[in-house]
Order: structure tokens, then C-alpha cells, then sequence
């Protein structure tokens, strides 16, 4: 098998914990904003895939150059090998971004490499007219950062996030990656109870629950590179089989979430079945601050509502502090919160041990972390 350049790309923020899942899986690997870099064969791609709970796609890097004219990305294109990726028949659709670079017209720069790759498998081919696009799909970005270059093959298909189970959602979905970086960013293990008091659509408890039975994320879904000539077929059955092999389905775990809202409670339950864990994550309809338990050294992950939209904010405001009153209770429970609210500590009665600047979607948040006691050694 020959090795490729490849990159996990992630949301900004939580870099560190998809270089970690890189790590896990037996790959060194560097960090650079909302990327992580790393070296793997076609069983690396499979594996990337199947297990990063935190990265949004897995991309081949084709080739990297300098470019700041239109003639220059078209030779630099022209000259990469795309015929050891790309079989004649490929279909071949070029997606492009450019920042702070010279060639700022991204519809310019897609012709133009879609030109180039064409050319260079005509040649490969020896094709004298045209291309039949016909057969796999590879999916070519090429993105433009200060005049720097960077073409690459997205193996991933839909993004990452999407885990196969999400069959229903409300309005602003928490991303399954996002959510599985909040759950590594605590101290929850899972002989220890985790509860979300604004669960949504279950996404935090779902997730948690994949963690704590180390259940693959990708094991519900199909990924792009399936369908590639170049990728046998037992590569795929391998990593299905370890996928199959590590999970530990026996794992007892107490995890619950709840919702003010019915219609979130049984779309939360709908989800958490089709996930395969309608058994083991519980839901319920209450409000945040009606939460109680009698058990020690628990765990909450929430993502309330941040009060943004006009008119919630004086309402959200006070469920800050409603919960702040009924979480402190729970003395020996950790606590983590995401909002993007600058007041939430003095609302919330209490200063965090920690907070770490994450960003839901677009907008950017705190994550908000009250650290109980740690639990006694059984």
C-alpha cells in the first residue's frame, strides 16, 4: 500500500482532541488551525473515517504549491500525478475557497484546475477528446490561502458529523463532533452518571453513550472512498471488523438527558434507538432546574439556549440562575455549560475552574467547566 499526505479537518477550537483520535489510532501527527496532518495508507483512510469523532471530513492532499497567477496554477495542477487517484471514467466535481490570495475569483480558480486535471488524464489516458465521468465520484477542493495552493481529495463523502442516526432535530442542532469534544473535554468516564438538562435532540447523551461503549462513530454510515477502484474492498471489511471487535457493548452505562420541550424528549428517544442505544440512554420532559439525584460524583453537559434572539434573553437569564441555585447542590458533581453568554458566571453564582473558547457553528462560546471532587478510588 503507498502512503498519502492526509488531513482531518475540525471546527476551530478542538484541534488538540481530534490530534489525540489521530494518535489513538496509531498515527503521529501535526496541528494547524481547524486541520490535523498526518501520514496513513488506504487502510489509514478507512480507519480516519470510521473512528474521528471530532473531525468534520478526512481529505488526501494531491498537492501543495505556490500560485499567484492563473497560469502558474494550471502548470502546478497539470504536473501532479492524477491518474494514480482518479481512474479514466471519474467523475470529478472541483469545489474551491480562496483567502488573502492574488487569484480571488474562486470560480476562475475551479475552471482552471478542472482544465488542468482534464488535460493531465487525457494524456494519462491517452483519450484525444473527452472525458466520460461516468464511473466513482472523487470530490477535488482547491483552497487558496496567501497564494499558497492546496489541492485535495475529500474521502469522506458527507461530513463526519453526520453519524447515520440523527432521523429528526429541532432548530439548532449541537454537531455530533462538536458534542463528542465536549464530552473528552470533561471528566466523565462511564462508571460515572452523565446527564444533559437541555438535550435537544439527545445528540450529548448519544454521543457520550458511543464513547462510553467505544462504539465507532462512522459504524452507521457509508463514506465516498468505498466507492474507489483503488480501495479494495477487505480493507473496509477490516476496519468493520475491528469496529465490531472494540466495541465493548457490555459496558454498564447511566446516562440521561431532558428537555422542557415533549416533542425534543421523543425525537431525543427516536434518535437513541436508531443509534442502537434506545435501551441505554433515558430521556425525559422536565425543565433544567427540576433536576435532582441522590447519586454522588456525577457528570452535567449542557447546552442551554444562549439568549441571542431578542426577546429570550431575559427568560434565558433567569434559567441561568435557576440552575445555578440546583446544580451547586449536587456537591460533588462536575458541571460543564457551552453558551455564548459573557455574563453566564455572575447569572450562574459561581466561577468557573476552567472555560475554553469553542465555536458552535458560527458563533463563539465559552465552555464552562465547575469540577466536583474527584471520586473515591473503588
Amino acid at each position: 500500500m503507498r502512503t498519502y499526505n492526509l488531513i482531518a479537518t475540525t471546527a476551530m477550537g478542538i484541534e488538540a482532541i481530534a490530534a489525540n483520535e489521530v494518535k489513538k489510532l496509531g498515527y503521529d501527527c501535526t496541528v494547524e488551525n481547524g486541520k490535523v496532518m498526518f501520514k496513513g495508507d488506504e487502510l489509514a483512510i478507512a480507519r480516519a473515517n470510521m473512528w474521528l469523532r471530532t473531525a468534520d471530513r478526512v481529505k488526501i492532499v494531491v498537492g501543495e504549491f505556490k500560485a499567484s497567477t492563473f497560469d502558474e496554477l494550471f502548470e502546478k495542477t497539470k504536473a501532479l500525478s492524477w491518474e494514480d487517484y482518479l481512474p479514466m471514467d471519474a467523475e470529478f466535481p472541483v469545489q474551491g475557497k480562496s483567502v488573502k490570495s492574488t487569484l480571488y475569483s474562486v470560480p476562475d480558480c475551479q475552471a482552471i484546475v478542472k482544465k488542468a486535471i482534464v488535460e493531465r488524464l487525457k494524456k494519462a489516458y491517452n483519450q484525444t477528446t473527452w472525458l466520460p465521468e461516468t464511473g466513482p465520484l472523487f470530490k477535488i477542493e482547491i483552497s487558496l490561502l496567501k497564494d499558497r495552493a492546496t489541492l485535495s481529495i475529500d474521502t469522506s463523502g458527507a461530513g463526519l458529523h453526520k453519524r447515520g442516526y440523527r432521523i429528526d432535530q429541532g432548530e439548532a442542532p449541537i454537531k455530533e463532533t462538536l458534542a463528542a469534544a465536549l464530552i473528552q473535554l470533561t471528566n466523565w468516564h462511564p462508571d460515572r452518571i452523565l446527564h444533559d438538562p437541555f438535550c435537544g435532540s439527545g445528540t450529548i447523551p448519544i454521543e457520550a453513550a458511543l464513547i462510553g461503549q467505544n462504539i465507532a462513530p462512522g459504524f452507521n454510515r457509508d463514506f465516498l472512498s468505498e466507492t474507489w477502484p483503488w480501495i479494495r474492498d477487505d480493507v473496509w471489511e477490516k476496519v468493520r471488523e475491528e469496529a465490531e471487535d472494540l466495541a465493548n457493548y457490555d459496558q454498564p452505562i447511566e446516562i440521561s438527558g431532558s428537555d422542557i420541550d415533549h416533542r425534543m424528549v421523543e425525537i431525543s428517544k427516536n434518535n437513541a434507538f436508531e443509534a442502537g442505544l434506545g435501551d441505554i440512554v433515558t430521556f425525559k420532559q422536565m425543565q433544567a432546574s427540576d433536576y435532582t439525584s441522590k447519586k454522588d460524583y456525577g457528570v452535567i453537559i449542557g447546552n442551554p439556549p444562549y439568549g441571542e434572539r431578542i426577546g429570550d434573553k431575559q427568560e434565558v437569564e433567569h434559567m441561568y440562575r435557576e440552575i445555578g441555585k440546583i446544580f451547586q447542590k449536587l456537591d460533588t458533581w462536575s458541571v460543564y455549560i457551552l453558551t455564548s453568554h459573557p455574563e453566564f458566571e455572575k447569572l450562574y453564582g459561581k466561577q468557573a475552574t476552567k472555560k475554553r473558547k469553542l465555536f458552535n457553528g458560527f458563533i463563539r462560546t465559552d465552555f464552562y467547566q465547575f469540577w466536583g471532587p474527584r471520586p473515591p478510588r473503588s
